[in-house]
């Protein structure tokens, strides 16, 4: 009978301490997440973390919210339940942040967006196209459930080149329908020392359902292969791409560059100095664009070691190759009548800090060059790591309306 009774107190007693395990474990977890939201990440271990947390905040938010309900209810039982409430406020202040300074950061890229490409720029579209468009800056069901993206048409590991005997490759995304169409390539990230074309495939896939070509291509890796090789196997991509363009239903006059952290700094320079192809506008995604600068003043804490990554790239520092870092720097190619640009940097960024953005912004509007800056304030590097995140949802709101006024207008001497 004693055997009997103590079987059937032990799911009472697994259900009791899982009851007080949980407000416990979320408050634990929450508030270890929500902190990374502010604080820089020291190493590139902990980096995830730091560009991953602030764009989760959503479901940051709705935690911490369950988190602290759970512990209020329990606040008279034990002071303990009082500290883990103000941890859980604590914690959803800190997932708040970004929304919050969302309403700001959106309103200022768009009056940049109206000053700059004109108040209704996208008049010349096609209605089609503009159907299209995500419809708002920001769609909190799009957070959770990630966004959409529509069927496409995918050819992988096309080969490019072979120098050296290194395989190159470029990866094809198309829209389901046969046609012609403008055309983005992307270089991917990566310290130019990692990536493959399949790099955000995510972007490649939802812009070609939104009637682009996208060609992501690669490019040999320092520190094996250092600068100028990466740049000479965008120019190879570029003239393979030419020469297919027919076959890949290429619209090579309408033509549009982007990249991401180093792919950014391969395109600018591409875009900047000289292209096998016409070049109708460039996206840079937080690119280096002054390496001698960025050398001489990385970031704190430096959890990648720019000036490492820099060396590795280039061979040496900019006092012994100073022509060299001269010669990589996009910063030093500007001009007038480059083509538009825009450019996304994340204001908490510490790989490539949102002040060279904010240089290189000056730089081309002082020019006369038609540039945008897309700034993210709460975002950190490679935001866009997080498909649906507040931060490249933000970018892709401004980034599609960008290329579909540079590529899709029916107004092409406007854009040009």
């Amino acid at each position: 009978m004693t055997h009997k009774k103590n079987r059937k107190k032990l799911p009472l007693l697994a259900a009791f301490l899982v009851s007080q395990f949980i407000p416990w474990f979320l408050s634990a977890i929450a508030l270890f997440i929500s902190l990374w939201v502010i604080v820089p990440a020291p190493t590139m271990f902990l980096y995830p973390l730091a560009v991953g947390a602030p764009e989760i905040s959503p479901w940051l938010v709705g935690i911490n919210t369950i988190a602290l309900l759970l512990n209020l209810l329990r606040r008279h039982q034990s002071k303990v339940y009082i500290i883990l409430s103000i941890c859980n406020l604590f914690a959803l202040i800190l997932g708040l942040l970004p929304l919050i300074q969302f309403p700001a950061a959106n309103a200022a890229i768009a009056t940049q967006m109206q000053a700059v490409l004109g108040e209704n720029y996208l008049a010349a579209v096609p209605q089609a196209d503009r159907a299209q468009l995500r419809p708002q800056p920001f769609i909190l069901a799009d957070a959770f459930r990630g966004i959409p993206i529509r069927d496409v048409r995918i050819d992988r590991a096309i080969g490019f080149a072979n120098p050296d005997g290194v395989s190159l490759q470029l990866n094809l995304y198309r829209p389901m329908q046969i046609g012609k169409y403008p055309t983005i390539i992307t270089l991917y990230g990566g310290a130019w020392q990692r990536g493959n074309a399949a790099s955000n495939e995510d972007f490649s896939r939802y812009m070609a359902a939104q009637g682009y070509c996208v060609v992501a291509i690669d490019y040999r890796h320092a520190p094996k292969y250092r600068f100028p090789a990466q740049i000479e196997d965008v120019q190879a991509a570029l003239s393979y791409i030419k020469t297919h363009a027919a076959d890949w239903e290429i619209d090579l006059d309408r033509i549009a560059l982007m990249g991401r952290s180093a792919g950014a700094h391969l395109a600018m320079l591409t875009a900047f100095d000289s292209s096998v192809l016409p070049v109708r506008a460039v996206v840079n995604y937080y690119g280096p664009n002054d390496l001698s600068r960025g050398y001489n003043d990385p970031p704190f804490p430096d959890a990648i070691n720019v000036r490492a990554v820099l060396r590795a790239f280039l061979g040496g520092t900019p006092d012994e190759l100073n022509e060299l870092y001269r010669r990589a720097s996009p910063i030093n190619y500007i001009k007038p009548n480059l083509p538009p640009s825009l450019l996304v940097y994340a204001g908490r960024d510490h790989i490539v800090q949102a002040k060279f953005g904010r240089s290189l912004y000056e730089r081309l509007r002082a020019t006369g060059d038609r540039a945008i800056l897309l700034e993210i304030p709460w975002a950190e590097h490679a935001f866009d790591a997080v498909f649906n995140g507040p931060s490249n949802q933000l970018a892709l709101y401004y980034t599609e309306r960008f290329l579909a006024h540079s590529l899709k207008s029916s107004d092409y001497q406007r854009v040009k």
